[in-house]
């Protein structure tokens, strides 16, 4: 298992060699022994790891030379970081001779560090030798030499993984069980009724209640729903409180003012129904108290819907090959009806070659355990084979997972950040390091070791979670490896070393203490810290930091010694309650995230220009209001004097301005124009004035989303060659002429969002026009009377939302949208959707093919919805 160690040591070491060559003057020649050497290890480390793994004769001393291995791999990593901070800031050339002696008092400054790390590299070479001369003793095979095993080193990318998500759901053998619990919810008394659906982990408990709860019939029963994930340290009043507001979101009602202070008791509500999913048997049994409860126990699969789930993800729904039959039905035969078992193996054979050889290997290094042992340890097996067979590059991205609580929605974004970050995403050209890190997430998915939870409009991957069994394989691989510790209440001491700290619950002294002890982490995420934690850390102590992580913390000031991390990388203050930085920010050379979002910081200073290597200032926050119903973006202003300086930030990918002033836009243009991988980019004008944004000259071809609120004349011309973007919004532009003839020629373009965008009275939809658009709002547009959409127009277009628009006349080539699955009409006058009703059939029938048609209307006492049918 030291793999992982040696493999990112390596990577650093090559960074350094090439691009770091000058400061290492003395060292160079040790440096790159110590990377040859690591380079002759890495070939052999899947073996030693196996082995280390077995429990032959050589166990006891090939995990002791691996542990070795590991760790002074990471004194390597250790004393790389220490020479680069020390060395980094070497003095200028300069012909004065102030400089010239400034310039011989740093070097003098510096020869103690540079003898004492000369002497460390000494030192690690020697102990490299002797692992080197331990390693013969083992034979080991090296990894080049193991055939075909590793045919799934190449991550995956397959152009049809949006669908398998959501076929993924569709999971074989719930039908019955399915059908038994929608019957306890929509029938029965009228009491209150609780349902425990009680099994092993692993059976797919979760699965059947969220396709119960998704369910029509179980829709339409129940006025408001409400899913809840209840981890096994649970608060019952954040629980309740966390439903109701559920309550009132389903409701398009506003939550209460004191909600969180609110003495919650809704229990006995008549005619409601309580579904609990457990592996405890005990839990599910304890709610006995009255005859209104049903326990329903999940049993394993039978062995034919066990192959049918197989096949589908070991083949992507194809046949099994008949050469394939004998071991397929092995396999599954060792899976024991575990539904998330078969999902893991199969979904890591379906990146291997389809050869009979290469499965009856696979299916040999079960070993023998599966069958003697049932039930969880089973499990824990078969899914810890999913980790050992990952290619040796996701292993920390898997791993690194295990930072994050029990039942945490994951945002999938900032985890891809993460991993570049940390080092763990292997460049490639042609592609961004996130590019590449969104196949790593992929890939995982597709082995089903990390579950997805929801995809956006265009098919991208928002959140994820790695299932609470798999979790805990993880972690306890990650300390095993001294690559992660999670600190929390109850464990909140360690004596070893760790890379990755994760501060959950720390509500005593003693996680301070550890933290402050361990001077050679590399990342501190909080989850759920209190304000103590911030007055007992001292940054000073933690010269190699990466990563800090202070999302959602009650934090009021960005500490004074923060800026003295050389190293650090990932900056998160999101819904924190910061409102400056310092400026000492600019002194974060290393810096590649900035992460603002959702809090009260209303600039950045100047300062911020220095920071060549950042790549995400993500700054805003969203605001829903009831006027509107929708959620606005509002871009965090950038302060004076900094719009030229913008430009240098080359290696952005996201950027957001707020009152921007018509005479500023060329430069903003200019700035925008040197901005090569923007992604996304959001400009607000100043009090809703005029944009003058024609003159980008060269706009990033990456760019896949943008935000423009303000008036324009025209749309840009340089909008027109985006053929990237995949998410357009249009807000208080005013345009005089249909900017449709210019935006359904975008070939990718799936989002469209207009708000008093056009005052004309046509938007006209040609033929052709908007092949890939899934969603079209239009808001706004007092002056709109007809919607001209010709056949052939919007062919995909599966969600329309139209707000008032006092004159619209029913769009009648609303029937011609076949893919339509929802409408939403907002303050239509009266007429308009009488003419809509089915009784009266005048307009009935122009909308009788999409499924859901709904109304808004705005009261006194709150937002009302009712549906066509």
């Amino acid at each position: 298992m030291a793999e992982i160690a040696v493999t990112v040591v390596i990577g650093r070491l090559l960074s350094l060699l090439t691009e770091e060559a000058i400061l290492l003057r003395g060292v160079h020649t040790a440096v790159e022994d110590i990377r040859r050497d690591l380079s002759y290890f890495q070939a052999f480390l899947k073996d030693a790891d196996a082995k280390a793994e077995k429990g032959d004769t050589f166990s006891h001393g090939l995990k002791t030379w691996v542990q070795e291995l590991r760790e002074t791999a990471y004194s390597i990593e250790d004393l790389v970081d220490e020479y680069i901070h020390h060395f980094a800031n070497r003095p200028r050339r300069s012909g004065s001779i102030f400089d010239f002696l400034c310039k011989v008092s740093c070097l003098v400054a510096k020869l103690k560090p540079r003898y004492e790390i000369a002497s460390k590299v000494k030192d690690l070479k020697l102990k490299m030798g002797k692992l080197k001369e331990e390693s013969s003793s083992y034979g080991f095979i090296s990894s080049f030499e193991q055939g075909s095993g590793d045919t799934n080193n190449v991550p995956w990318h397959d152009p049809r993984v949006t669908s398998l998500f959501i076929e993924e759901a569709e999971i074989v053998g719930i039908e019955s069980p399915k059908g038994e619990l929608i019957n306890w919810l929509v029938e029965g008394a009228e009491e209150r009724t609780v349902i425990s659906v009680v099994g092993m982990g692993g059976l797919g408990k979760t699965t059947l209640a969220k396709k119960v709860y998704d369910n029509k019939k179980v829709v339409d029963r129940f006025v408001c729903r409400a899913w809840i994930a209840v981890s096994q340290s649970f608060k019952m009043e954040m629980v309740l409180q966390n439903m109701i507001k559920q309550f009132y979101k389903a409701m398009k009602e506003p939550i209460p003012e004191g909600m969180d202070a609110m003495n919650v008791r809704v229990w006995r509500i008549k005619g409601s129904r309580v579904v609990i999913t457990t592996r405890n048997v005990e839990v599910g049994c304890a709610i006995r108290e009255s005859r209104f409860h049903h326990v329903h126990n999940l049993q394993p699969l039978t062995p034919g819907t066990s192959l049918e789930l197989f096949c589908k993800k070991a083949f992507q729904g194809s046949c099994c090959p008949p050469e394939l039959e004998k071991i397929s039905n092995d396999i599954v035969k060792r899976c024991a009806g575990f539904p998330l078992a078969i999902v893991a193996i199969g979904g890591a054979l379906s990146t291997k070659q389809k050869n009979e050889l290469e499965w009856q290997r696979f299916n040999d290094s079960l070993g023998s355990q599966l069958e003697s042992n049932p039930h969880l340890a089973s499990i824990t097996k078969i899914l810890s084979l999913g980790y050992n067979d990952l290619p040796h590059f996701l292993k920390p991205c898997f791993l690194y997972c295990a930072v994050f609580p029990e039942d945490y929605s994951i945002n999938c974004s900032k985890l891809i950040r993460l991993w570049v970050v940390e080092g763990f995403v292997k460049g490639e050209k042609g592609v961004s390091l996130e590019q590449r890190a969104e196949e790593y997430l992929n890939e995982l998915i597709h082995r089903s070791l990390v579950q997805l939870l929801e995809v956006d409009y265009v098919g991208k991957i928002r959140r994820c979670k790695v299932h609470d069994l798999m979790r805990e394989i993880i972690l306890k691989k990650a300390e095993e490896l001294s690559f992660c510790h999670v600190l929390g209440d109850e464990d909140s001491s360690l004596n070893g070393n760790f890379r990755h700290g994760s501060v959950q619950k720390g509500t005593n002294t003693s996680a301070v203490e550890t933290i402050n002890r361990k001077a050679q982490i590399r990342s501190l995420l909080l989850f759920d810290a209190v304000p103590m934690f911030f007055t007992g850390i001292s940054f000073t102590n933690f010269k190699l930091l990466k990563v800090v992580d202070f999302e959602d913390a009650p934090l009021y000031s960005v500490p004074e010694d923060l800026g003295n991390l050389f190293h650090l990388r990932y900056l998160s203050l999101r819904r924190t309650k910061v409102k400056m930085l310092p400026k000492s920010i600019g002194k974060l050379q290393n810096l590649q995230t900035l992460d603002l979002k959702h809090s009260p910081v209303e600039g950045l200073p100047v300062e911020i220009t220095k920071l060549k290597k950042l790549r995400h200032i993500l700054a805003y926050s969203y605001h829903s209001t009831p006027e509107t119903c929708r959620s606005c973006v509002m871009w965090r202003q950038i302060m004076g004097g900094l719009i030229e300086e913008l430009g240098k930030l080359r290696q952005l990918r996201r950027l957001g301005i707020v009152n921007l002033m018509e005479e500023d836009g060329p430069s903003m243009c200019a700035s925008i124009s040197n901005m090569k991988y923007l992604e996304s980019l959001g400009i607000v004008s100043k009090d809703d004035g005029i944009l003058n944004l024609q003159t980008v000259l060269d706009p990033s071809r990456y760019l896949r989303y943008l935000v423009l609120q303000g008036g324009l004349s025209r749309l840009p011309d340089w909008l027109s060659v985006l053929r990237s973007l995949v998410g357009v919004s249009l807000i208080n532009s005013r345009l005089s002429y249909d900017p449709m003839e210019v935006l359904q020629a975008l070939p990718n373009l799936s989002w469209l969002f207009l708000s008093n965008a056009y005052c004309g009275d046509c938007f006209c939809f040609t033929e052709l026009g908007f092949q890939k658009l899934k969603v079209l709002y239009l808001y706004d547009m007092k002056g709109l009377k007809t919607l001209k959409i010709h056949e052939g127009a919007l062919p995909i277009l599966e969600r329309l939302g139209i707000q008032p628009s006092p004159q619209m006349e029913v769009p009648s080539e609303i029937r011609l949208l076949k893919n339509l699955t929802r409408i939403d009409f907002w303050g239509m006058p009266r007429e308009f959707t009488f003419s809509m009703r089915p009784q009266h059939a005048q307009n009935y029938h122009i909308f009788e093919h999409v499924p859901n048609v709904f109304f808004h209307e705005f009261h006194a006492d709150g937002p009302k919805i009712q549906s066509l049918r």
